[in-house]
């Protein structure tokens, strides 16, 4: 297995006495550390700000003096021997959960692959939702000491930031990543030649070279075409995340499947559990079977044993939303691979064919169901919409037999929560309450925190989400590149104290983001009540080719810098990691208006229950299971109405009466003598007691392991019914 690269100490020409900083930067154990971040930023806060906290580039351009001050200090170096000390029993921790819980399994290995990774911002390789929850899933295999490897791209474009002009229309500008000012580790052979795995496409061979991000305990390999020896089409494969390039997208796809299983035989690694999060990967399943027939097994045989080492999760509820491709498109990457299986055209076809309103297609989703002992769906509800929509496959089984389950996702608190925050459970639940996020005795002391102490802590937070808004606008503005009313759209006339209420996510149209806005003579009754006023905060990107998403912002964006709304809507632009941090941190209340059900999961709310604030959403993914009628608030109703804007309708009209008859009243209302809410404040407590656990990534890892790798791991039985051909 490669072994842990260390970045040589003087890397950056540090002091001597500050050298392991470079081994800090390399490591993102520090992106949920606050104190390791601290260590960056006490050197030369502006300068961390400004870089967008990346320690990369902070250890190569803060000045030396700054560095030779901090050498002199005292109380700094203190800190940093803590910090390290810290650091180095996280890394050498022999006691972790997974040695405790599977003292038997300490040799097995579960292999990683997803389409993005968003870990930190200094680090864009990432879109939403899907790259957050990847990111969080190796942040917390790190904590328990799973033994998980992880595979995926390095996009040197990034994604992409985003501008808003005056008129409200979602430019894009393509950031180029300098992969020298960012955490990841080039990979050298053993004759420092750079690592490389070698693909084939249709008449070529692509090289991809290899790159490793070290996430705790967790070794993340990553895969960049950008290499001298491919064509220059070839090198720009891994340059763009979401391409609606077909040719690019199944090039990418076997690049991830295929060159993925090849990266990890390359580096030794020999999983015993191969995970595909969303189908995007599937085709590793047909290199490892290719591997086996090689060795003399049939396809059959060799598709049995591939199978039973096999786990999907899949993450979208519709059909049309999953990655398919035509099969002439097939027939041109796969022609010269058919062969090496074994089978017959018509029979790998077989393996992913599926109907749909473009006609017969090659689904990558259909591919990892029909080869993977185990299945699920990412909540309770996306468990029943996948099985219904997924049922075709098992015709024999009625849809609840459909062996698809679900694992609701959570978030990994430790990237999430807000310094002040883990600081005040610190005091009341002790210094490792961390170690036990999932216990629900634990959070039962939430009680003995002080109302007076969690109001506090609430307003802060606030008050820096004010702050960031404001001197973003002010940034905008110095750089005389936007309108006037655009530093209002941006947040300059944001209070400090009133209710404020987030939306901030992917505008896709499902989400409805001018859901709020179907009245809006009552919205603005809402927001601009001079005794209890409430202002909204929304942030979110399109994708570039989702042209009904980029109008749907402009539809928000006008109406953010309309007169009538008095400043109180406000557009926070180029939503990524570290605005969500503001955001979720920041506001009362967290509002998701997706049309039921199509809301996989979501993990935005569970985010932001952890800092606090309240969710109010329709009972769709996650929060489906997390209401109780006590932790916050619940748009529409349960039923799934046929007519889209019956729907809008009704949820538009529940949204409006509880915001008027519960939320705000409850905010305003019914203050203590010392203008406490008590009444909301307990609500906040009860929304952490019963969310914060719920909805953690040690909750979903642990029914990862138990449910879906546990089993891989120690099966001899046959697998369960397999999938029939879809003819």
């Amino acid at each position: 297995m490669e072994q842990n690269l260390r970045v040589l100490p003087n890397h950056f020409s540090l002091p001597r006495r500050l050298s392991r900083l470079s081994e800090l930067a390399y490591n993102l154990w520090w992106t949920w550390n606050p104190e390791a971040q601290m260590l960056f930023s006490f050197i030369d806060k502006l300068l961390w700000e400004r870089l967008s906290h990346n320690p990369i580039a902070f250890l190569r351009q803060v000045e030396r003096s700054r560095l030779n001050a901090v050498t002199g200090d005292r109380n700094y170096l203190d800190f940093y021997d803590r910090v390290l000390r810290n650091f180095d029993n996280y890394m050498k921790g022999e006691s972790t959960w997974y040695k405790r819980t599977y003292p038997n399994l300490t040799d097995k290995q579960i292999a990683y692959f997803s389409f993005e990774f968003g870990l930190h911002e200094s680090l864009p390789v990432y879109a939403g939702g899907l790259g957050i929850l990847s990111g969080d899933h190796l942040k917390e295999a790190s904590d328990l000491g799973m033994p998980l490897v992880a595979v995926g791209f390095v996009y040197i474009l990034g994604y992409f930031a985003q501008r808003i002009t005056e008129d409200g229309w979602q430019e894009t500008r393509t950031q180029v990543l300098k992969l020298d000012e960012m955490p990841v580790i080039p990979l050298y052979d053993e004759d420092g030649r750079q690592m490389v795995v070698n693909v084939e496409l249709p008449k070529r061979t692509v090289a991809a070279r290899l790159w490793k991000v070290q996430v705790g305990r967790v070794s993340l390999y990553l895969m960049d075409t950008n290499v001298a020896t491919n064509n220059q089409t070839d090198q720009q494969l891994t340059s763009r995340l979401y391409t609606s390039d077909l040719d690019v997208r199944i090039s990418q796809e076997i690049l991830l499947g295929i060159g993925g299983v090849r990266v990890l035989r390359k580096l030794n690694y020999k999983p015993d559990v191969w995970h595909m999060n969303e189908g995007h990967s599937a085709f590793l399943v047909l290199e490892r079977i290719r591997e086996l027939v090689e060795q003399g097994s049939s396809f059959d045989e060799a598709a049995a044993v591939v199978r039973k080492s096999n786990v999907f999760t899949t993450h979208t509820p519709v059909p049309a939303g999953n990655d398919a491709f035509p099969f002439w498109l097939v027939d041109k990457y796969f022609d010269h691979f058919i062969p090496g299986l074994k089978i017959s055209r018509d029979d790998f076809i077989k393996l992913g064919s599926t109907h749909s309103e473009w006609g017969e297609q090659f689904s990558m989703p259909v591919l990892a169901l029909k080869l993977s002992d185990q299945r699920n769906g990412v909540s309770e509800l996306h468990g029943q919409v996948s099985r219904r929509m997924w049922q075709f496959l098992w015709p024999d089984l009625t849809e609840d037999e459909v062996p698809i389950s679900h694992i609701t996702n959570g978030v990994h608190t430790g990237s999430w929560i807000a310094r002040r925050m883990r600081l005040l459970f610190d005091r009341y639940f002790g210094p490792d309450w961390m170690q036990h996020i999932d216990d629900l005795e634990m959070w039962s002391q939430i009680d003995e925190i002080p109302d007076a102490e969690l109001w506090a802590i609430r307003r802060h937070l606030k008050r820096k989400l004010v702050t960031f808004a404001n001197e973003r606008a002010r940034r905008a503005w110095l750089s005389n590149s936007i309108h006037p009313v655009q530093v209002i759209a941006g947040g300059v006339l944001l209070e400090q104290y009133s209710l404020t209420i987030g939306f901030a996510r992917r505008f896709a149209t499902y989400k409805r983001a001018n859901l709020v806005m179907r009245d809006i003579d009552r919205l603005l009754r809402i927001i601009n009540n001079p005794s209890m006023p409430v202002q909204i905060v929304f942030a979110g990107k399109a994708h570039p080719a989702d042209e009904p998403g980029k109008l749907l912002i402009q539809e928000v964006y006008r109406m953010v810098k309309d007169s009538h709304a008095g400043g109180r809507l406000v557009f926070l632009e180029d939503y990524d990691m570290n605005v969500a941090r503001y955001l979720v941190q920041g506001v009362d209340v967290w509002m998701n208006t997706p049309r039921r059900p199509l809301e996989a999961s979501g993990t935005s709310g569970q985010k932001a229950a952890i800092n606090g604030v309240l969710n109010f959403s329709c009972l769709d993914g996650w929060w489906r299971e997390g209401f109780n009628g006590r932790n916050g608030w619940a748009i529409g109703d349960e039923l799934d109405h046929p007519d889209p804007n019956q729907q809008d309708e009704i949820d538009a009209a529940s949204m409006y009466d509880t915001m008027e008859k519960e939320i705000i009243p409850l905010y305003y209302a019914n203050r203590s003598a010392d203008n406490l809410p008590n009444e909301w404040i307990g609500m906040i407590k009860e929304s952490i007691r019963t969310l914060a656990p719920q909805f953690s990534t040690r909750r979903m890892l642990k029914e990862y392991m138990s449910q879906m790798y546990l089993p891989e791991m120690e099966s001899e039985t046959e697998p369960d019914q397999e999938p029939v051909e879809n003819r």
